[in-house]
């Protein structure tokens, strides 16, 4: 038998939360159903968003509360924002609220509605929808979502991008003081990739709604030293897809940095605006395609990143201070 220590779930981490027989175990011998370990959400949050329905049952049968929030959300937020929609029929079975109010006004009911099955839930009397700009907002993130796909190496671990609204790939040659290289033959771009000289190259592309500047291999058009000079006048989401850490994103807005160290496609934190929650939500796990809707871009595929239109070689007098 697993003998309980502390909250009784040392070891369990985020998962196998779909053995039920194992968390029975672990219930029995006295682990708390409503405390996580550590830095760990609460169990019924994690069975929420990695387990099974069946293990949700069973621990929504012994919570204090179905609808207990951490982090300001509940286990169904966490059910319905991760698509575990079994997950989320297994709480509502067990008394959890949709329609309870959260998360900059997300419940875990309107959020539903943004996602794809907005009839997870009986709505409630007199009607809680999405408006305009938000049915809009999904719609265009389906779009967007589809259009570019799933990247394969080279072009996610390890990419940098600059996705800038309302310029054209030219213009921000000129901000950015680059040369255009002519010759894009065999040989003409290093082959090696660890080579110094790599980072002064990076690819440019008009697309819907701006240019994007990117880079396969490195993180340079995430760099400040880039994405100020890029956002005169306009806004630029940088992104860089670090191979250690995960998605870093960042905002330069009118030439000045607004906020770096950001998780575009990651979970939403509890004081982020009802548009940043949205577009966590639709955006999910495409820290790429939140890269470009952030900045209106409406790419139509894949190309302006993978092939782009003309490669820049950068001046390297201030890239790096």
């Amino acid at each position: 038998m697993v003998v309980a220590e502390g909250a009784g779930w040392s070891g369990m981490g985020w998962q196998p939360w779909t053995d039920l027989d194992r968390i029975r175990a672990r219930l029995d011998a006295g682990a708390d159903p409503d405390s996580g370990e550590g830095f760990d959400p609460p169990p019924l949050h994690l069975a929420a968003q990695e387990g099974s329905p069946e293990v949700v049952a069973e621990l929504a049968g012994r919570v204090d509360d179905v609808d207990a929030q951490d982090e300001g959300r509940t286990a169904l937020w966490r059910a319905v924002y991760f698509g575990r929609f079994d997950n989320a029929r297994a709480l509502v079975a067990a008394g959890a609220d949709p329609w309870r109010p959260m998360m900059a006004g997300w419940s875990p009911g309107r959020l539903s509605l943004a996602g794809p099955t907005p009839d997870l839930f009986a709505p409630p009397a007199g009607g809680i929808g999405l408006s305009d700009a938000e049915t809009a907002a999904a719609a265009e993130a389906r779009r967007l979502t589809a259009a570019l796909g799933d990247f394969r190496d080279p072009y996610d671990d390890g990419m940098g991008l600059a996705c800038v609204a309302g310029i054209s790939a030219a213009e921000a040659a000129r901000r950015l003081e680059a040369t255009p290289i002519e010759d894009t033959g065999p040989g003409s771009l290093p082959d090696d990739l660890s080579s110094h000289e790599v980072l002064y190259i990076v690819g440019a592309a008009d697309v819907p709604g701006g240019c994007v500047i990117s880079q396969p291999w490195g993180y340079v058009p995430s760099m400040p030293e880039v994405t100020d000079p890029l956002s005169a006048g306009t806004v630029c989401y940088g992104l860089y897809d670090n191979p250690k850490s995960g998605n870093q994103g960042s905002i330069s807005r009118d030439g000045v940095t607004e906020d770096r160290d950001l998780y575009p496609g990651g979970e939403p934190s509890a004081d982020d605006s009802a548009d940043e929650i949205l577009a966590s939500y639709l955006y999910r796990d495409h820290a790429v395609a939140y890269s470009c809707a952030y900045a209106g871009l409406r790419l139509t595929d894949a190309r302006a990143i993978t092939s782009p239109d003309v490669w820049l070689h950068l001046p390297s007098h201030h890239y790096w201070r």
